[in-house]
């Protein structure tokens, strides 16, 4: 059983020609991939580093990453945003970038203990087993390597700003995005994790003004956060 959900993957698909379109549905996206890039940066060297990103989609974040210097492998189950990855890859002329179709849990599978950092981020509220996630991302990074996540707190400050306000009167994201059950609270993924074997770092929050339409980081984790984990050293 492949951990992802059918409607999901269909749903991102759809969407697929719009991921590199700035201010279209993944305007979001392009707006605060450059905090979570030098957020990630600030803390794993990322030139000349073997890095996998996990649920890549069209390639946002790895294609950044690259940009940065490190060889970088993108994940996803859904074809059509990884053809648009690939696709946007060669016109913007980076190299050290190649994508995959792969579930995390093969590629865990088959190359254990390969990658200096991994990232996993805006991907973890999509799929039914999110553990599972987790898990595979600790069995692929190198021990004393780095394992980056982002996802959404459950909770009715989440509900209201994530969904209400983003889907419905906002529109930043298209409505049916996400769905509140699959949000995951910090202690719960901070339980993934060390389950995992992966030790919990650091735990950001990331907010939003609608009125200047600014993104920045913060400790406020109630809605948006990241988590920076570290496989211990053997």
């Amino acid at each position: 059983m492949t951990n992802a959900d059918p409607q999901e993957l269909e749903k991102f698909g759809e969407l697929a020609h719009k991921w590199w379109d700035t201010e279209g549905d993944f305007k979001p996206l392009h707006r605060i991939n450059p905090l979570r890039l030098d957020w990630i940066a600030q803390r794993a060297q990322l030139h000349g580093k073997t890095v996998l990103d996990v649920g890549c989609g069209g390639g946002i974040l790895a294609e950044a990453m690259a940009q940065r210097g490190a060889n970088v492998l993108g994940i996803d189950l859904s074809v059509k945003p990884l053809k648009v990855a690939r696709l946007h890859a060669m016109e913007s002329g980076v190299s050290g970038l190649d994508y995959r179709e792969v579930a995390v849990e093969a590629l865990a599978a088959e190359r254990p203990a390969s990658f200096d950092t991994v990232t996993c981020m805006e991907m973890l509220e999509h799929v039914p087993d999110p553990s599972s996630v987790v898990a595979a991302c600790a069995r692929l990074v190198k021990p004393g390597g780095m394992v980056f996540f982002s996802t959404l707190n459950r909770n009715a400050k989440a509900f209201l700003f994530a969904i209400v306000g983003a889907e419905h009167v906002l529109k930043l994201l298209p409505k049916g995005t996400h769905e509140y059950a699959k949000f995951i609270r910090p202690s719960e993924l901070s339980g993934f994790a060390r389950q995992a074997g992966l030790e919990t770092l650091e735990l950001v929050g990331m907010e939003y003004n609608p009125l200047t339409q600014r993104y920045w980081l913060s400790g406020d984790t109630s809605v948006n956060y990241m988590v920076a984990c570290r496989r211990p050293q053997a």
